[in-house]
C-alpha cells in the first residue's frame, strides 16, 4: 500500500485523512506541531525543510501521496501567520518532496484549499501577487499591514489555489497528480474558534450551506481519499468543492 504524509494530521481535516488512510491499510507520515511522526513548524522555511527531510528519511526517499492540511484561520495570532502557514508551508513542502513523489508508480497530492478562496476573485488582494512571486517576507508585511485576517485568509487561500493550478500544468509530465479539494464550513476545532470569536462569530455562525448544515471532517476526507486513489487517475489540476453548496450559492455564474 502507499505512503503517504499528511500535513496539520493531529486535528480536523488533517486527522480525519490521516485516519481513513490508515484504515484501507494505507501507511501515513503525519506532520504536525505535536503529536505526529513528524513533528516540525510549517510557519517558517527552517521548520517545512526539517519536516522535508524528515519524511524522506521515513519513507526511505520515496514517497507515494502528499495531501496538505495545515493551516490557520481568522483566529491565528497574527494575520503573518495565517499567509506563511497556509501558503508557504504547503508550496514549499510540495517542492521539497516533489523528487521522492516523482519515484512513484502513481504518486498524487491533494491540497486543502477553500470556498473563502472565492472571495477574492473579484478583486485579488496585491498579497496574492506576492505569495505567487515567492516573497514571504513581503506577503507577511502586506497582511500585518492589513490587519485583517479574515482576508488574509482568503487570499492565502486563492493563492495556494491558483500557485497549484499552475504547477500541475508543468507536474503531470513528471506523473505526479495534483488537486485542490474546496470545504466550506467545516465542524473542526478551527471552525469553532472561528465561531466563538467576537469579531466573526457572529458571521460565520450565519452563513449556512445551501445544503441545511456544516459538513464533517471525515467527508472532507472522503474526496482526499478518491483523489489520492487509482480511481482518480485522470483527474489532475481540478477543484473538488466540498462545501454543501456554498461555492454554487455565492458564484452560480462562476465555474
Amino acid at each position: 500500500m502507499s505512503v503517504t504524509a499528511v500535513t496539520g494530521s493531529a486535528s480536523g481535516i488533517g486527522a480525519a485523512v490521516a485516519q481513513q488512510l490508515r484504515e484501507a491499510g494505507h501507511t501515513v507520515i503525519g506532520i504536525d506541531r505535536q503529536q505526529a511522526e513528524v513533528v516540525a513548524d510549517l510557519s517558517s522555511s527552517e521548520g517545512r525543510k526539517k519536516a522535508a527531510e524528515q519524511v524522506i528519511a521515513l519513507s526511505n526517499g520515496q514517497l507515494d501521496g502528499l495531501v496538505c492540511c495545515a493551516g490557520l484561520g481568522v483566529t491565528a495570532p497574527s494575520s503573518s501567520l495565517v499567509v506563511s502557514v497556509n501558503y508557504f508551508g504547503s508550496t514549499e513542502l510540495i517542492d521539497l518532496l516533489h523528487p521522492a513523489l516523482a519515484k512513484s508508480t502513481n504518486p498524487a497530492i491533494t491540497i486543502i484549499g477553500s470556498v473563502a478562496a472565492g472571495q477574492q476573485t473579484a478583486q485579488p488582494h496585491p498579497m496574492i501577487e506576492l505569495m505567487l512571486s515567492n516573497d514571504e517576507q513581503a506577503a507577511r508585511t502586506a497582511a500585518d499591514e492589513l490587519a485583517q485576517p479574515h482576508i488574509a485568509y482568503s487570499a492565502s487561500k486563492y493563492a495556494l489555489t491558483m500557485h497549484c493550478r499552475r504547477l500541475a500544468v508543468t507536474t503531470g509530465s513528471t506523473g505526479v497528480r495534483l488537486n485542490i479539494v474546496a470545504p466550506g464550513a467545516i465542524e473542526t476545532p478551527l471552525h469553532e474558534a472561528s465561531k466563538n470569536d467576537p469579531r466573526f462569530g457572529e458571521a460565520v455562525r450565519n452563513f449556512i450551506a445551501p445544503i441545511g448544515r456544516n459538513g464533517q471532517p471525515s467527508e472532507i476526507a472522503d474526496a482526499v481519499s478518491f483523489l489520492q486513489s487509482p480511481q482518480a487517475s485522470f483527474v489532475h489540476g481540478s477543484i473538488i468543492y466540498v462545501d454543501g453548496g456554498m461555492d454554487a450559492m455565492m458564484r452560480n455564474g462562476n465555474f
